[in-house]
Parts: C-alpha cells; structure tokens; sequence
C-alpha cells in the first residue's frame, strides 16, 4: 500500500445510511402510532443492527477471483478526457492482475460490483461533493484539486473536484493494488499479477497542499508516456505565467545604442509605460496570465534610478550586481499601471527570481496584488537538502524561500531544477532525498507549488520524477517504504541484490560533500571503488535473473524484468567507461587508454538508447563540443596527440599530489610563498589520517592535494563549511634532464579553473586570464604554459597561485609536460 496521509475527512457513510426510526428497526410500519419501542431496546437493536452492517462492510468486496469477474466500470458518457481515460485504464490495469475484464458501461447496471468514477460518481451519492469541498483548498488561485473514494456495500465511488483529479482518486486506488508507473515509458510500468482482487473498507477524502504539481521536459527531451506518467503520479499541467522567459520582447524600443536587453532602465517609470503599453490589450482581456519573466542572464540597468535601488549590493550566487529591487519595482509599476486602469482584470503578471534576480529585495517590501512569481535557484546546491548542515548555500536557500513567501503572500512557486539536467553524461543523477526534505518546507511556506525543468533521460534522473509527483501530492509520502516497495516490483527476483546497487548509489550521492554540479563533480562521487561494489551487485542480480532466461513462455512481467535488467547493466556500462576515461585521463595521463575507454561507453549509451529512448536526449539535442560527452572525448583525443608524436611529445607527468595552502585573505603573494619551499611538517604529523569531511578546519599550513580533482571535491572548505573561495596555492618539485628541457617544452594544465599565475622557481613566468563564473569558459579548461624559454636541466620549483570566486576551484586533470612537434 502506498503511503498516504490519514484522510482528512472521515465519513460513515454506512452508518449516515442508516435511518434509526421503528420501521428500519424492527420492521414495523412508520404509520402505526400504537407501536411503542422502548429506548433501551432501540438502542440495542439499533447498536446490533450497526454491528451487522459494519461486518457487511468489513467484509472484502471481490473485484475478480480465478479469471472470473462481475464488476462494471460506470463512466457518464459525458467525463471529460481524463475521466474517461481513468475509466479505460482502471478496467485495463484489473484485466492485467487477474486476467478477468470488467465491463465499463455509462450507467450502472444490476447486481454487482460496480465502481463508479468520476460525475457518476458525484451524481450517484451527492455527498461526495461535500466531502470534496471540505478538504479542497477553500480560496485556490488556480486551482484546487481534491479526491474522495468511498466503498458502500457493493458500491466503490471514485471522484475528484476536476477532470484531473477523477484521475487521480482512480490511480489512487490502483496504487493502493500495487500498481506503480515509475517510469514514463512501458518499461516503468509495474502491474502486479494476482489471482484474487478486493476492496475492503474505503472512505477518504484528500487534497494535496500544491496548486501546481508539473514538469516540463527541456532540451528536446523524448516525451513517450509524459502524459500519462504525470497523471498517474498526481502531477498536471496547471502552471501560471512567469515561467519562460518572456520580458525582452516588451522593452525593444528601450534598449541603449550599443548594448543588448539587460542593460535596459529597469525601475524608471518609461519603462512601465512602455511595458504595460505593450501587455495591455492582453490584459484588458482578462487572460489567465502575462509573462514578464526576465531572460535568460544577468541584468545590468544603470540608470540613476536602477543604480540607487542596486546600492552596492552583489548577488554572490550570480558573481553580478544583483538587480532585484530594480527589477521588482519594474513589476510593481506594470502591475499598478494596468490594475488601475483594469480594475476588473483576473490577469496576472508573472515574474521570475532568477540569476542576480534571485536575492529577495531589500527596499521593495511589498508587490501588486495581480503580481505572481516564481523562484528559481539555478546555481545553488542541487545535492543537499535546505537543512543539511554540510550545505551553507542550501540554508541560504531556504532563508531566501521564506522571505520571498512572505512577500509575495502565498502567490510563489518553485521553478525547481531536476539536477540530472546539469551533469550531461547519462550518469545516475538521484534527488529524491533531497526533494523530501525541501518539500516540506515548500508547503510550510505556503507556496503555491512546483514546476520542475527536467532533461528526462532516465539513466540520468531515474526516479526522480516519480518521487517528485508522489511528494507534491503528498509531502510526507515515506521515502524508504516507497523505494522498499520498488525493488521487488521493478526488479522482481533480483530485488535484493539491485536494492544493492541502487542503494550504493544513492548512499554516494547523499554523503557527499560535493555542492557543485556538472560532469566535473561526477567523479568525487563516481569511485573506483563504487564502480566495483556495483559491478559486483549487479553480477548477483543477473544470476538471480537466470532461471527466467531459460523459462519457455514466460509472463509479460517476468519479460519486464528481464529487460530492465539489462537497460540497468547497459546503464552500469556507461557509468563503468566514464569513471574509466576519467581515471586514465585525469590520474594517470593515459589518454588513449581514457579514448577507448569512453569510446566504450558511448558506444553502450547507443545501445541503452536503442533499448530504452526516453534514456537519454542527446539524438534529439545534439552534441556540439567539449561541453558534451563526445567533445569531451575529442579533448582526451587531443590530448594525446599531444603525447604520442602527432601534435607533441610526452616528456613526463607531473606529480598527482602537490603541496596546497589556502590565503582566503591574499597574504601569499607578499610572504613570497611562492620563492620558498613548501613546508609539509604538520601534515605529515596530522594530516594524513583526516577525511575529506574534516579537511575544512586545517589551520594556515600547508597540506597535500591531489591533481585529478577539485579543490572542494576533496573537502577543501571553510570552517563554517561554505566551499572554498579566495586565493589558494600549489606547488611541487621536479627535476629535468637536458633530454627532457630540449626543444619547445610546455607545462600542460588539462582542466584547471579559476584565474591562475604560474611561478617556476620564484619567478612568475605565466598568467591566465579567466572568465567567471566558470561556465563561460570552452569547458576544456585547459592551460598550455610555453616552457621553452624558462626551464632549464636540474632541479625547479613549480608554483601555481589561483583565485576561486565560486564554486569549483583549482586543478582536475594532472599536469604534464610535453615537446611540440615544429611545424
């Protein structure tokens, strides 16, 4: 049974059926007059009575037993398109557990289970409607949703308080069967098989806290069984405006000689007018909503008006002034503007916190009654919840959520970010744990609900959706029991072993420190030693799975999970080759091993894919570059050309550990730490038994780093636990032959953010420039040093001084020296 709340509204119907007058008690006429019953012995009959009905009730209602069925399906030939189709699949999903059909028929018919859906429903027992409205949210901005299902005798009621939520007090009950859509595609679909099916009691009425409960699929995302899957999992397509970017199409004919549409004036009062000149007519018609969401990147107005309302303020998450007063005061006029002149309007405009919009205001203290918002976090820790205390960005978050709760007084939704969107290599991305914890504090606040923009591949998001779509329609749906459930029913026999492996995954995600996102996280997460922990559940799976193999006709979820099986072992394959490519290449050098390596994988992504193509995205996106998994491979390939003559020579790798010192406040440069050796003392006496975790409290000495990973990755923090930024030092030593300093050497940094200056011996012979945040950079990272002029045979000092704003810091891929071939 799929943990729900207990029902909010509890009604006897039953009992309520009952009439305690003479005639229903001891079948006297009502009419007779000369009938007097005592009270204690109406009272006793009436009490034997009640218990004769409640055993009549208690007892199960048969659905079908054997292949055999009596029930009919009743749906008024007037549902809506949801309705009918809550109908339709209650019929399908009963002939697939018991092989028996019920009949589905507009009107209800003669003896029988019936179960009535949707305006049946309602039309059958009255009731149900005010069962409805008492747990419905009273005052909905959009919409409230609200299912009651109700068992009398052989009657089963199920109905909602629209055509979506018929729906939902339908899947409500299949789930309660065991039924389970995990996944949008056929593949996710989990019926079981059971010879008898049964009702027992039921009486609940429900609401979930949420208005909006959606996702949407970006980046060309394939969306088979989308629909459906929503659907099944409590999840709509209601939203309001605000959502897309839509505010650049209003202020052409305001944007500066020269400049793009963030440089837009955007608390003067031209640019109201101009704003609400152009949304007008809309507005005068009274449309749902108007979406003066901001575009997709920093806003930088600096008219005296926008200048005054940004007072010196930054948006630290954004690495950019913020702009939100000015932007919230664009709003606030708009909307002042057009509800004066439309007073009667039900529009609402629709704005959006977003990038050095995200900040709440610090001047503006209150918005427009017809304005809406979304919040949406894009660069904050997606890894941890709002209370983990490993995460400062995260409690940041929530301080932020409420803030903009209370501002805009219950009109704020979430543009939520599934974060398998952010990672672009077809690895397990799992957010569940995090979503249950921040999903509380979502209803706690009051917001209206959810949008969440989602790539959809399943090898990357996994359950994520199905976990979404069970959490905002209950935020207090058990987790474990939910996924305890999920095991057996995808996995089958192999339940035990794949709880294994999924669970290995998901205890790597919610240990990590890691509070950064995309491919280069991957590997502080994806070991070595996870890979092999799952390649060894998954061996137990498959031989759990080998009796079926050998089954002559087996039924049609013995198929199922066979084949899941094998999308999860092609799935393995890819995270296998990654982690492979990745070790080669940034550990050990080895970039034609990393090549084959990833080559291997993408060649199982194609045949994942082919099983599977809700899997992935990339056919229909495109791969373009080294932002991509194949463009990250061309790099490696590159790579080695620099190392196997083709482009260059290899000469050697430099060390995988190098002495590390933190200068959060700037005090290297001058002490010189660069002109002096590293002193390693304390570390060696205390360092070396610590764990990543407590790295962050290591005082103002030098430690040990390694070269193939990022500085926060390998717990380098604050005390407080905020990931490291501020100045930061490497350094090792080398020792050159005159073979090797011959020719035109290079010092080849192959992925290495932040802005960084290179000192051989103590001499600074090399800067490199870098754009923040680190996203608009080429994603190769890489720095190429022409040595040729600088190194000579003998010993060197080799010191790397780097300045880390935000986020990732420091070197990924170990340095190595090489000869460039002269052309």
């Amino acid at each position: 049974m799929v943990p729900f709340p207990e029902p909010l509204l509890r009604v006897p119907a039953m009992l309520a059926s009952i009439s305690p007058t003479p005639t229903s008690i001891i079948g006297c006429r009502a009419s007779s007059p000369r009938v007097r019953v005592p009270v204690m012995r109406r009272c006793a009959c009436l009490f034997l009575l009640c218990l004769s009905a409640v055993a009549a009730q208690a007892a199960d209602l048969v659905i079908a037993d054997a292949g055999a069925t009596t029930t009919t399906v009743v749906v008024s030939a007037h549902a809506g398109p949801w309705e009918k189709r809550a109908a339709e699949d209650l019929v399908r999903c009963i002939a697939l557990m018991t092989g028996a059909k019920p009949a589905l028929a507009d009107a209800a018919g003669g003896a029988g289970p019936t179960i009535l859906v949707g305006a049946a429903a309602l039309e059958a027992e009255p009731s149900l409607r005010q069962a409805l409205a008492r747990v419905a949210k009273p005052a909905p901005l959009l919409r409230a949703d609200a299912i009651v299902q109700r068992r009398v005798g052989e009657r089963v009621y199920l109905a909602g308080s629209n055509d979506e939520s018929h729906y939902f007090a339908v899947t409500r009950l299949l789930q309660s069967w065991g039924c389970r859509w995990y996944l949008p595609s056929a593949l996710g679909e989990c019926i079981p098989e059971t010879p008898r099916l049964t009702i027992g009691d039921l009486d609940l009425a429900y609401a979930p806290p949420f208005e909006i409960r959606h996702y949407w699929l970006s980046w060309n995302a394939d969306g088979t069984g989308a629909d459906d899957f929503r659907r099944r999992n409590f999840m709509t397509e209601t939203s309001m405006a605000g959502m897309g970017h839509a505010l650049g199409q209003y202020t052409t004919t305001l944007i500066p000689a020269g400049k793009t549409p963030f440089d837009v004036p955007l608390a003067d009062e031209a640019t109201a007018q101009e704003v609400a000149r152009r949304i007008e007519p809309e507005y005068a018609k009274g449309v749902p909503g108007i979406s003066l969401a901001i575009e997709d990147g920093n806003y930088r107005g600096e008219s005296p008006r926008d200048h005054e309302l940004a007072a010196g303020l930054d948006d630290k998450f954004a690495l950019q002034p913020s702009r939100t007063d000015a932007m919230m005061a664009l709003y606030n006029n708009v909307a002042r503007l057009l509800r004066a002149r439309h007073p009667d309007s039900p529009t609402r405009i629709g704005g959006m916190a977003y990038a050095n919009v995200t900040i709440p205001p610090q001047q503006v203290t209150a918005v427009e009654p017809n304005l809406v918002m979304w919040l949406a976090p894009i660069d904050i820790d997606p890894n941890h919840g709002m209370d983990d205390p490993e995460s400062p960005p995260a409690g940041e978050y929530k301080a932020m959520l409420y803030r903009w709760a209370r501002l805009t007084a219950g009109r704020l939704a979430i543009y939520d970010y599934d974060q398998g969107q952010l990672v672009w290599r077809d690895l397990p991305d799992p957010s569940h744990a995090v979503f249950a914890a921040d999903v509380k504090h979502y209803r706690t606040a009051g917001i209206l609900g959810i949008g969440t923009e989602s790539r959809g591949a399943t090898a990357t998001t996994f359950l994520n959706l199905y976990f979404r779509g069970q959490l905002m329609w209950d935020p207090d749906a058990d987790v474990a029991a939910l996924l305890a459930a999920f095991y057996p029913a995808f996995y089958g026999p192999a339940a035990a072993p794949m709880a294994d492996y999924w669970g290995a995954i998901y205890a790597a995600w919610q240990g990590t420190l890691v509070t950064e996102h995309e491919c280069f996280a991957a590997p502080a997460i994806y070991t070595p030693e996870l890979v092999a922990a799952l390649r060894a559940h998954l061996a137990r799976a498959d031989a759990a799975l080998a009796p079926l193999r050998a089954v002559a006709a087996p039924t049609r979820n013995q198929k199922l999970y066979l084949e899941r099986l094998r999308s999860t072992a092609l799935g393995f394959a890819v995270i296998e080759g990654y982690v492979e490519m990745t070790a080669a290449a940034s550990a050990r050098c080895e970039y034609a091993a990393a090549v084959a390596a990833g080559e291997r994988a993408l060649a199982a992504r194609e045949k994942l894919t082919a099983l599977e193509p809700t899997a992935t995205t990339y056919k229909a996106i495109g791969e373009s570059g080294p932002a991509w998994w194949p463009g990250e491979v061309q790099y490696l390939r590159e790579l080695a050309q620099r190392c196997d003559g083709t482009t260059g020579t290899f000469i050697s790798a430099l060390p995988l550990a190098w002495a590390f010192r933190r200068d959060p406040h700037d005090t290297g440069l001058a002490r010189g730490w660069y002109a002096e050796a590293a002193d390693l003392t304390l570390w060696n006496a205390r360092g070396t038994a610590l764990d990543a975790a407590a790295r962050k409290d290591w005082p103002d000495a030098w430690e040990l780093v390694r070269s193939d990973l990022y500085l926060q990755a390998q717990g380098i923090r604050h005390p407080d636990r905020q990931s490291y930024t501020g100045h930061y030092w490497y350094q090792t030593t080398i020792t050159l032959g005159a073979d090797q300093v011959a020719g035109d050497v290079h010092l080849m940094f192959p992925g290495l953010f932040n802005e960084c200056w290179l000192y051989l011996d103590d001499r600074l012979v090399a800067h490199r420039p870098f754009p923040e945040p680190w996203w608009r950079n080429d994603y190769t990272f890489a720095w190429d040093v022409d040595l040729k002029d600088a190194v000579k045979p003998g010993p060197h000092r080799v010191t790397l001084r780097g300045l880390c704003p935000l986020h990732f810091g420091g070197m990924f891929r170990r340095p190595f020296l090489y000869r460039a071939v002269v052309k």
